[in-house]
């Protein structure tokens, strides 16, 4: 795991970081609530359109750089903009225990 960890428990993510889902986490579509999910272990996360866009990316085999100039592309938005979103929404992930860093 190349990510390091701040004071804080937050890891610092760098763009060659390749996040997966980890086993027994699972990214689906909820149509009862017209939606995604990503489902854990006794918790569930309504995702909002972006964090579903990011989270269809998150393969194990992309890493971080990939994912944002996939998104930069897709949405013709500023990368650097991009970046900071998605590194943030990730660390988020990884310290909730539904995201790891290969």
């Amino acid at each position: 795991m190349s990510a390091d960890i701040d004071a804080g428990g937050v890891p610092e993510l760098q763009e060659s970081d390749v996040v997966k889902i980890p086993r027994g986490v699972r990214l689906r579509e909820d149509k009862a609530r017209g939606g995604w999910v990503l489902l854990a272990p006794e918790r569930v996360f309504q995702l909002d359109p972006i964090a579903q866009q990011v989270l269809m990316r998150v393969d194990g085999e992309r890493d971080i750089a990939a994912i944002v100039d996939d998104l930069a592309q897709a949405f013709a938005a500023p990368r650097d903009r991009i970046l900071a979103d998605v590194r943030a929404m990730l660390a988020d992930l990884i310290t909730k225990n539904v995201l790891e860093v290969t």
